[in-house]
């Protein structure tokens, strides 16, 4: 669903590039069949030989009526409660598939925190600061790219709270 940039990148990439944020970018072979078992994160950290740790899953929630974004270890879960409670509402649910890839551009496996379509409130993991970088999706099945936290967090504008579940 995200349209490829001039030069074969993503609008995440492209995000980053306009920004000059520094990033490595992470290509890989998307296996469906790895992703179906797995999820698409951990196929990403073990395509990579990449600490799962340190490889981070997009995630669109509904946070009372509104969508966002929480970013989180592939390794960890989701807390509703905290992620809610970090976009400062009350009940947040998994967003309707559909509903995200239709807001940020993207296909599900491939959404990135950054170049939305429609920017939303994010909430990046508390653990991401406990690693000098980690890995966010490019925006396509296949792609992670690699940047700093604190660069993560500012280019998203996003809150930093512990909203992963072991």
């Amino acid at each position: 669903m995200a349209k490829k940039t001039a030069g074969g990148g993503t609008p995440a990439t492209t995000a980053l590039a306009k920004a000059g944020v520094a990033h490595t970018v992470h290509p890989y072979e998307h296996d469906a069949a790895v992703s179906a078992e797995v999820g698409y994160g951990l196929e990403a950290a073990h395509a990579l030989g990449i600490d799962p740790a340190r490889v981070y899953k997009t995630l669109v929630v509904e946070v009372d009526g509104a969508l966002g974004v929480a970013v989180v270890p592939v390794s960890a879960k989701l807390d509703l409660k905290a992620v809610g409670a970090a976009l400062g509402g009350k009940r947040a649910t998994m967003a309707d598939p559909a509903a995200a890839e239709r807001t940020t551009g993207y296909v599900r496996g491939g959404i990135s925190p950054l170049g939305q379509r429609k920017r939303l409130p994010t909430v990046v993991d508390s653990s991401a600061a406990a690693h000098p970088t980690v890995l966010v999706s490019g925006g396509r099945r296949g792609l992670d790219v690699e940047l700093a936290p604190a660069d993560l967090v500012a280019l998203t504008a996003a809150t930093v709270a512990p909203v992963a579940a072991p």
